[in-house]
């Protein structure tokens, strides 16, 4: 166990998620031409290091450090992947989707470390950041649905 008597794994985790999510939303922006688009990927950018600045605390506590890596889970990888390898299409549609697809994958990770014991308030945070990440997601699922 770490320095503390709580499993602060599925948070380092989710953090890795965040902060491939922020590497993959960088890239999207840099391959789009509409302005919206590149506004909300900023938006999402920014939601998404905010939930890693809230919860670098608790794994510093934890750790002594802080999480700086990425994860570069096979499910990542593969829509990381599809998104290079289909920019020559309906890019932008393609953006979205994938990236609809990783905000799964963070809300996935987000419940994942609300099922373990944590510290209350670790647990409050991981509840706001909930929020903001399902209105992350809800606004690519449209966006998907309106660029379909």
């Amino acid at each position: 166990m770490s320095n503390s008597n709580y499993e602060m794994g599925p948070i380092k985790e989710l953090v890795k998620v965040l902060n491939g999510g922020i590497e993959f939303y960088s890239a999207a922006k840099e391959k789009t031409s509409n302005g919206n688009l590149v506004r909300v990927f900023e938006r999402n950018i920014q939601e998404k290091a905010l939930a890693i600045s809230d919860l670098q605390t608790f794994i510093l506590i934890d750790d002594g450090q802080v999480e700086t890596d990425s994860a570069l889970s096979v499910e990542l990888r593969e829509a990381y992947t599809k998104i290079i390898a289909l920019v020559s299409s309906d890019s932008d549609h393609t953006y979205i989707s994938q990236l609809e697809e990783i905000e799964d994958k963070v809300l996935e990770k987000v419940d994942a470390a609300l099922q373990e014991m944590l510290p209350a308030d670790c647990k409050s945070k991981l509840l706001q950041i909930q929020v903001r990440m399902q209105n992350c997601h809800d606004e690519m699922k449209q966006l998907q649905l309106m660029t379909a």
